[in-house]
C-alpha cells in the first residue's frame, strides 16, 4: 500500500484544526495559520488563500507520513494510517515516533489496546483539554475502524 492520507483522514484533521486564513497565536503561543500550520514563514499579519491553506495541510501531513514510512515495521490499514497521521499532525511527528503507541503498532497494529493509547494525548500544559479529548476519541474510533 502506498502510504498516503485519505480524504477521510484529511477531513478529520480539518474538522479539529479548523481553518484560519489570517495568522494567529495558538494556545501554546505559536504563530499559526491555515489548518494548524506553523513555521518560520508564519508571521504576524500574514494572510493566505484557501488554496495555500490546503497546500500547507498536505505538506504538514506529508511530514508525518515521511516519519511513518521510516518508523513503521508493519503494514497498516488505511483507517489506521489516517488516525496516526491525524495524531502526529497534532502532537508532532517526533512525539509520535517516540511514543508507546508506535511501539505497540510495530508489535501488532491490530492489538486491542492500541486505541486506548490515543487517550494519553489529551493534555496541554498539564491540563486535560476537552477539544483534545474529542479529537482523540475520533482518532481512536477511526483507528479501530468504527
Amino acid at each position: 500500500m502506498e502510504m498516503k492520507v485519505s480524504n477521510d483522514g484529511l477531513a478529520l484533521i480539518k474538522k479539529f484544526e479548523g481553518c484560519r486564513l489570517e495568522a494567529y497565536t495558538c494556545s501554546a503561543g505559536v504563530w499559526t495559520i491555515g489548518y494548524g500550520h506553523t513555521g518560520k514563514e508564519v508571521t504576524p499579519g500574514l494572510v493566505i488563500s484557501q488554496k495555500q491553506a490546503e497546500e500547507w495541510l498536505l505538506v504538514d501531513c506529508n511530514r508525518v507520513l515521511q516519519m511513518l514510512r521510516k518508523a513503521l515495521r508493519v503494514p497498516l490499514k488505511q483507517n489506521q494510517l489516517d488516525a496516526l497521521v491525524s495524531l502526529g499532525f497534532n502532537i508532532g511527528a517526533e512525539a509520535l515516533r517516540k511514543s508507546t503507541l508506535m511501539i505497540l503498532v510495530n508489535r501488532d497494529p491490530n492489538e486491542r489496546g492500541i486505541p486506548d493509547q490515543f487517550d494519553r494525548w489529551v493534555y496541554a500544559g498539564g491540563k486535560m483539554v476537552n477539544g483534545l479529548v474529542r479529537r482523540r476519541k475520533a482518532e481512536r474510533e477511526l483507528y479501530a475502524g468504527r
